[in-house]
């Protein structure tokens, strides 16, 4: 049952990570909020609220962390490529 708009928030940043495959941090770009912010609502609130949503936000979360020094060494490359 969603109670208030924080859980409603909870279920909406869950809906946009699935779909867009999208890190915490740039969820929380879109949504203006702080990944700190992100990361609460879908590991803390919304296992509370959705255990089917929270198990799919889970796995797009551990693909995201899995591959996450592949991301910033490419924007390592493309920093020194453009200024070097």
């Amino acid at each position: 049952m969603i109670a208030n708009d924080y859980d409603k928030r909870a279920i909406n940043l869950a809906y946009y990570i699935i779909q867009t495959k999208a890190t915490v941090r740039k969820t929380g770009v879109v949504f203006n909020l702080s990944k700190s912010t992100v990361h609460n609502d879908v590991t803390k609130k919304l296992p509370k609220l959705s255990k089917e949503l929270y198990e799919q936000v889970d796995a797009v979360l551990k693909e995201n962390f899995r591959v996450k020094h592949l991301r910033g060494g490419e924007a390592t490359k493309r920093k020194y490529k453009k200024h070097g």
